[in-house]
């Protein structure tokens, strides 16, 4: 019988990892959970006869494909995939899928909630500033980025956004402007809601050089991820604005210093917070139970990232 393994040091929702059994049995399938588990041995113990896994921030890395060889596919519940090592699949034929768009509504509802905290000055009694009328920009128009768009336009604020692998028209189609350099995107916006993977060619590039572009008084906003942000960039920053905020649901590893100096200019969620909606765990769960089962069955390979 074909095994699922559901790999979660943070735990689906106790509905969705329900919903998660039932849609993996009712296929024909076993479905096992190995629920906040406290080192990576124990991961690595318990893939040794399993055909397929769900994760969600969970490290799957060399040693514990090479202790699954039976492993198919893995997926991880959510858009972010790098916390799978690619490479490592690819050497074991492994199948690595996300599940696109599933967390996209609760990322983007959190990033314009963080918005309406800072700009309420973290709601300290005193008098803030509201979000009409404001100019917001989205670095990179993928799944999340769309939802903050129709989000922050219910609010009233001009939306722009820059994305190269986006078409104009396509941008434009949801009422939003388009900017052709991600400078003037910095250097224009009130406030800029960051939406890049975590790659090669973006880790630490969100650092001084792209920081002292943006205008006085400017909220940047990082629901994305950590490793996006160049920490000794983003404190140099801080260091020579006196207006400059950030927020995030990712604390950098700095966090305490920024805290130390600057205050109530930055705000950082105790954990990550994107996908923490009873919504977002029964939708991402679902979909990667289902996206193993078309792939045992059919050999179905949408959502194949590597």
């Amino acid at each position: 019988m074909t095994k699922v393994l559901v790999a979660t040091d943070k735990p689906f929702a106790a509905g969705a990892a329900k919903q998660i059994r039932m849609t993996v049995e009712e296929a024909g399938f076993e479905c096992l959970f190995l629920e906040k588990y406290t080192s990576a041995q124990q991961l690595i113990d318990a893939v040794a006869d399993v055909d397929a896994i769900i994760i969600r921030s969970d490290l799957i890395t060399k040693e514990v494909m090479d202790a699954a060889p039976k492993l198919k596919i893995v997926v991880r519940a959510g858009a972010g995939y790098d916390n799978v090592d690619l490479q490592a699949a690819a050497a074991h034929n492994v199948v690595v899928m996300n599940t696109p768009g599933q967390n996209s509504n609760a990322v983007a509802e959190l990033a314009l909630g963080m918005m309406v905290y800072q700009a309420r000055n973290q709601f300290d009694g005193t008098s803030g500033t509201e979000l009409l009328g404001k100019k917001l920009g989205i670095h990179a128009y993928g799944n999340v980025g769309k939802h903050v768009a129709r989000i922050a336009k219910g609010f009233g604020m001009e939306v722009c956004a820059f994305d190269p692998f986006v078409s104009k028209e396509t941008i434009e189609a949801d009422g939003v402007a388009v900017v052709d350099q991600v400078d003037d995107l910095y250097s224009t916006c009130d406030y800029i809601s960051l939406h890049i993977p975590a790659n090669a060619s973006t880790k630490k590039s969100i650092g001084y050089e792209i920081l002292s572009k943006t205008k006085k008084g400017a909220t940047l906003v990082n629901t994305a991820r950590k490793e996006v942000i160049d920490e000794e960039g983003l404190l140099k920053w801080f260091e020579t604005s006196d207006s400059f905020k950030y927020i995030s649901d990712i604390a950098p590893d700095n966090q305490a210093l920024l805290k130390e100096k600057f205050g109530k200019r930055c705000f950082f969620t105790p954990k990550k917070m994107g996908a923490q909606t009873a919504e977002a765990n029964n939708n991402a769960g679902i979909a990667a139970a289902r996206q193993i089962i078309g792939f045992i069955k059919r050999g179905d390979t949408t959502f194949k990232v590597n």
